[in-house]
């Protein structure tokens, strides 16, 4: 006995059920990436304690 693949666009209602479910569901590229976030954040702070060690030793 074949199996056939579980395909949303194999028939209108199966489609427009999928379609309806996607609906609801947020988007996943529009969550901020908080560790990304806090690793510029080092970086800047970083950067800074540096300048600010350079400018005092001058």
């Amino acid at each position: 006995m074949s199996q056939t693949p579980n395909d949303p666009a194999g028939s209108t209602q199966q489609f427009q059920q999928w379609a309806y479910q996607q609906q609801g569901q947020p988007e996943k590229g529009a969550k901020v990436n908080v560790g990304l976030i806090a690793g510029v954040v080092a970086v800047l702070a970083l950067v800074a304690i540096i300048v600010v060690a350079l400018m005092i030793s001058m």
